[in-house]
């Protein structure tokens, strides 16, 4: 990726420290008593102390955290490794042969290789597939304007098990999902199958990420500081870490430090608005180094774009009413999604946008 450009240099005050203290405390869930979920089911667990133990857990890691870990999760280790390697050897090749898949603002999909984050240049390689395919968004940005657009995933002829790898792990990662969105549920005091409506038609997307070794990893940020856009994510990362979180107890940036076979979990903005701020949708980022490169997969478990995020009604009352107006999730999307492909001269659209 060359020397560093002053696209890719952070504000100082946004710049990673190169020795983080480690995130002692993050909570690490055993899910191994959680029996197969499906949005027929109701959301059944095995045995009700287990679920309830659970849904204590995952809820107390929401609130403190708003991110946590899984082990005993059910996805197949031989299919993450898989993906795992099929994405090194697609990220190893030449910037030609990857630049075929390379996406641009009418095919969103694909490789990419200069997008941003805070309208600063992350030091970052991506490649994005859809869940669904094809996936329906609105076909404008603007309010008002209907009509829908197909998002097409790009395969690259090299490797050639890439495909079959992509397909076979995000169809572990959703069953996976649907299982922790109903625990979530469950710990707001909803029926654990409550949202499985909105995600029939799901927008659902898996990123590869590759971040070179940098040469400047005091100036730059494999990622630099977001929030996740959805209700959940569901991250595979490498034994070289570098995912940093905010602490919300003293607002400090703590690395996540790497468990084997384990998915590292965060809620998003929509689960925030669905749990009107009981649950809080934390800023983490992604440092890199100057020696070693790393690789991970992060899972985006998503809506349809006709979804209207709002509080659910079951928990809208005097006492608690919504802090958030409504609003249509597609817009939303395919919004920050143009967003991804030029520098902004303001911020790029956020749910505090829509805060009451």
């Amino acid at each position: 990726m060359g020397e560093v450009n002053p696209a890719l240099i952070q504000d100082i005050e946004h710049r990673p420290k190169l020795a983080a203290p480690q995130a002692e405390g993050i909570p690490l869930i055993d899910l191994a008593s959680l029996t197969g979920y499906s949005p027929s089911d109701g959301g059944a667990v095995a045995a009700s102390t287990a679920a309830e133990w659970l849904v204590a857990e995952i809820g107390d890691a929401c609130k403190k955290w708003g991110f946590f870990a899984v082990v005993n999760h059910g996805v197949a280790v031989e299919k993450r490794a898989r993906i795992e390697r099929e994405a090194r050897e697609f990220f190893g090749q030449g910037l030609e042969e990857k630049k075929k898949v390379r996406r641009d603002e009418k095919k969103v999909l694909g490789y990419y290789e200069t997008e941003h984050t805070k309208n600063v240049r992350d030091w970052q390689q991506v490649f994005d597939f859809t869940v669904q395919e094809p996936t329906l968004v609105p076909a404008s940005l603007e309010d008002g304007e209907g009509g829908v657009t197909e998002w097409i995933n790009q395969w690259p002829d090299y490797p050639p098990g890439l495909r079959e790898a992509c397909e076979e792990y995000a169809g572990e990662l959703k069953k996976l999902a649907y299982k922790l969105m109903g625990l979530t549920t469950q710990s707001l005091g909803l029926p654990a199958n409550r949202f499985d409506e909105f995600f029939e038609d799901q927008t659902s997307f898996v990123r590869l990420n590759h971040y070179p070794p940098c040469p400047a990893p005091h100036l730059a940020l494999g990622v630099g500081r977001h929030k996740g856009l959805g209700p959940l994510t569901i991250l595979a990362q490498d034994d070289v870490g570098w995912l940093e979180v905010k602490r919300k107890s003293d607002g400090e940036w703590v690395q996540v430090k790497p468990i084997p076979s384990a998915f590292i979990i965060n809620v998003g903005d929509i689960i925030q608005v669905w749990s009107n701020e009981k649950y809080e949708s934390v800023e983490h980022r992604v440092t890199v180094n100057s020696e070693k490169g790393r690789f991970s997969i992060p899972f985006f478990f998503i809506q349809p774009h006709y979804t209207m995020v709002q509080l659910p009604k079951e928990l809208t009352d005097e006492h608690n009413p919504p802090k958030y107006r409504p609003y249509n999730w597609g817009k939303f999307l395919v919004t920050r999604k143009a967003s991804n492909f030029k520098k902004l001269d303001v911020e790029n659209l956020q749910i505090h946008h829509f805060r009451t």
